[in-house]
């Protein structure tokens, strides 16, 4: 069963690029190597794209292709070895979050959140979930005493639990449960922004449903901005109005959702997609699947980092750039062979 056969599909779907004037966040040029020396690993490579206020975009790719180095670049978990994050606080002002120190960061903390992969292993075995909640309030003085209980009783009713839950330690609920625990923790200090990073792929396909269809019902009654990171291209079909593709730390496609499940225009995208599994396995595919492993990032192929398992590659492959060009509106693709 697919993750999505009980998913509360809405009745409108977002599709169109957001029409706000500024992003809540541009990314420009960002790039992370680790490790120095002749072979460094670049797990991002001159990646930029936009995030706007109330959307929802999809970052997808194999593993190893950089999401979720990306997701703790954006919420400054580790510095970015080049590029810009250009990010709009409230008011309007714009902040280079790759350029600040620890100490002008630590303002903007409240406003860009992170839900973690692994529920269980980011939160403290040792807190009760009031506490969990609770920290993040004290940290950054935003209730106490009285206020700050009534707080914490909120934020679990907003993820579905109950507030005698605040009493329990971590070990004592479901994988689900401590998912909602994390959500709320993210959304106790009212962030602008919220990565999302793989918040599923450790969860029973049982349950992942639930935890998609909260991320979707908070979204829609808080205004949420999120970077949804995720495998399931199911998923990101069903939560995110645009998609971001990435292949070895690059992004070689973005486009509304419904135009990219409608028309992938980049070979790899077609793959991806192709790959996702269907319901009549008798169904012939149109398009070859992906064959061969990721390149390492220590040494990736020159060129077109995907020419070595695209099967449209040509010799030109290995010299032509990677640069995103405009194939419709609001819908870029980083392969020289497609012209429209």
């Amino acid at each position: 069963m697919s993750t999505t056969d009980t998913l509360e599909r809405p009745a409108e779907q977002a599709t169109a690029a957001p029409a706000a004037a500024e992003p809540l966040l541009r990314i420009q040029h960002l790039s992370k190597q680790f490790g120095s020396g002749a072979h460094p690993v670049r797990a991002v490579q001159d990646v930029s794209f936009d995030i706007y206020p109330g959307e929802t975009l999809g970052l997808v790719g194999e593993s190893g292709s950089g999401k979720s180095t990306i997701g703790r670049l954006l919420t400054r978990l580790i510095e970015p070895t080049a590029g810009q994050l250009q990010f709009r606080k409230q008011g309007g002002e714009t902040v280079d979050l790759a350029h600040l120190g620890a100490s002008a960061m630590r303002p903007l903390r409240a406003d860009i959140q992170i839900i973690f992969q692994d529920p269980y292993a980011s939160l403290n075995p040792r807190m009760r979930i009031r506490d969990v909640l609770g920290e993040a309030l004290s940290t950054h003085g935003m209730a106490t005493g009285a206020a700050r209980q009534q707080r914490i009783a909120e934020l679990l009713d907003q993820v579905g639990l109950r507030p005698e839950h605040a009493e329990r330690f971590p070990h004592e609920f479901s994988g689900g449960q401590r998912q909602r625990i994390g959500i709320a923790r993210a959304l106790a200090v009212q962030p602008r922004f919220i990565v999302a990073d793989e918040p599923l792929s450790a969860l029973d396909v049982s349950i992942q449903a639930q935890v998609v269809n909260l991320l979707g019902d908070l979204k829609d009654r808080l205004g949420l901005t999120l970077l949804f990171i995720s495998h399931d291209l199911d998923v990101v079909e069903y939560l995110c109005d645009r998609v971001v593709v990435l292949y070895l730390g690059r992004v070689v496609e973005v486009a509304p959702t419904e135009a990219l499940y409608a028309r992938p225009r980049h070979p790899y995208t077609q793959a991806l997609l192709a790959a996702a599994p269907i319901p009549d396995p008798a169904q012939r595919r149109s398009i070859p699947l992906l064959s061969g492993d990721l390149p390492s990032p220590k040494n990736p192929p020159s060129g077109c980092v995907f020419r070595t398992r695209c099967p449209q590659a040509e010799a030109r492959c290995a010299q032509a750039d990677m640069q995103l060009r405009p194939v419709a509106e609001g819908h870029l693709q980083a392969c020289w062979k497609v012209q429209d």
